[in-house]
């Protein structure tokens, strides 16, 4: 059956990861912006040629995957959401925020142990944004972007040489 799978994982892994992102980098939408091979973006397509990064600081960034099956249905889905917290309210981010929701965007996440996760690739990014003052002096002035899509898979990570390509984009 051509769903079977072929390979398990050890028992026990080092225990030398951790968890969070450090960046995120946007992309307007490119139908199949990279080549995917096994769980794996090897090369970028040509079409994409302008990526935007939000640098990101703290622990409230988040990228959460969750597939799920229907044996009902025969069907499958990647549920992916995307929290990221951009500090300090600004005119410039606003108009580049609204821009955001209301596009297609897609995106790659970098994670605190250099993975770099591709995201909304099937049909985009949908984002709501959350901007606020906060109330007491140590509260959070700024954005919570919060972005979902669905895709089929679990999001690929770049391969070396595609990390390498793709951060000469931005």
């Amino acid at each position: 059956m051509a769903c079977d799978i072929t390979a398990g994982r050890a028992g026990k892994v080092c225990k030398d990861k951790l968890g969070g992102n450090s960046s995120l980098y946007i992309f307007n939408f490119v139908e199949d912006p990279f080549t995917i091979v096994a769980g794996e973006a090897t090369a970028i397509n040509a079409s994409l040629t302008t990526v935007f990064e939000f640098g990101l600081e703290g622990d409230g960034n988040t990228l959460v995957q969750d597939k799920t099956s229907d044996r009902n249905t025969g069907t499958s889905v990647n549920t992916t959401t995307l929290a990221a917290v951009l500090k300090a309210l600004d005119a410039p981010t606003n108009v580049t925020l609204n821009l955001l929701s209301a596009g297609y965007p897609q995106a790659v996440v970098k994670d605190r142990n250099d993975n770099y996760h591709a995201i909304g690739l099937d049909d985009g990014i949908d984002f709501a944004i959350n901007s606020q003052t906060g109330g007491a002096k140590t509260d959070l002035n700024g954005y919570t972007i919060t972005g979902v899509s669905t895709t089929k898979d679990l999001a690929p990570i770049l391969d070396a040489a595609t990390v390498t390509a793709f951060l000469a984009l931005v």
